[in-house]
């Protein structure tokens, strides 16, 4: 397909506090921007500048695909991101721009590989043979979890279907930080001697860093001290990914959200 008139901008939420919440969308961004596919590329926030707002003014394309960089579709993807942007429906024109507006990337089929990648990367890189370890291994899936937004959740469990259907992992569990199952838990949810941990969130920062290891059971700084694994915590080995949104895969995830509402567009179902 070709995009080359085209500009794609990536919407993510961003945070005032947290400097490594916009990383992955600048770094997806950039990714992207080298492969040379769009006539531009460009990043928008909620909590940083650019902000959705003005994003638009600095795009001079007339097409412009918007894709949220967020794990499930709910109140920024429905309602907050439509809003700030001007965004009608999944195609809008405004100002002279016909704006196509895509699926949020964890809503992608796709993700399922990025998952596994993940998850396979962690227990290479410290060395170990996954082969020899898939057979007693429980990959843990790690949402937030709440009661605002039950697709946060849908989104998780989905994954944790998927993934258990493929066979890689002797189990795949869901778990959460503050709904059941909790993730605090964890030692009680499977029984197997090695976990994977993938928290299933954009970007690195409070949760991933400090809350969901302390959950876990793993002592130290994860951020100022590095990735220890595996971890050994009551008797088992237990391997800790960064967030699911740093993976480099999810450039491929970001453009092939685009690619899928370009065939919906061209089949007539938009």
């Amino acid at each position: 397909m070709n995009f080359r008139d085209a500009a794609l901008l990536i919407a993510g939420h961003g945070s005032t506090l947290n400097a490594d919440s916009s990383e992955p969308t600048y770094y997806h961004a950039e990714a992207i921007r080298k492969m040379d596919i769009f006539a531009e590329v460009h990043e928008c926030f909620w909590k940083e500048e650019p902000n959705f707002r003005l994003a638009l003014r600095n795009i001079e394309s007339k097409r412009v695909y918007v894709v949220p960089n967020f794990i499930s579709s709910g109140y920024f993807t429905e309602e907050i991101i439509p809003r700030e942007l001007g965004l009608t429906g999944r195609i809008t024109h405004l100002n002279g721009k016909e704006i196509y507006y895509c699926q949020p990337v964890g809503l992608h089929p796709s993700m399922t590989d990025v998952l596994l990648r993940r998850a396979a990367e962690v227990v290479r890189s410290s060395g170990d043979d996954l082969a020899k370890i898939q057979e007693s291994t429980c990959l843990f899936i790690i949402g937030h979890g709440t009661d605002l937004n039950e697709n946060s959740t849908k989104v998780i469990y989905d994954q944790v279907e998927l993934i258990q259907a493929r066979g890689v992992y002797a189990q795949c569990q869901a778990a959460f930080m503050e709904e059941r199952p909790f993730i605090k838990d964890w030692k009680d949810l499977s029984e197997r001697p090695q976990v994977i941990a993938v928290p299933f969130f954009i970007a690195d920062g409070l949760h991933s860093f400090e809350d969901i290891p302390v959950l876990l059971g793993m002592t130290g700084n994860v951020k100022f001290d590095g990735f220890r694994n595996p971890y050994k915590i009551g008797g088992r080995r237990l391997w800790y990914a960064s967030a699911i949104g740093t993976e480099p895969m999810m450039a491929q995830v970001i453009l092939a959200q685009v690619e899928g509402f370009e065939k919906k567009r061209e089949a007539g179902d938009f």
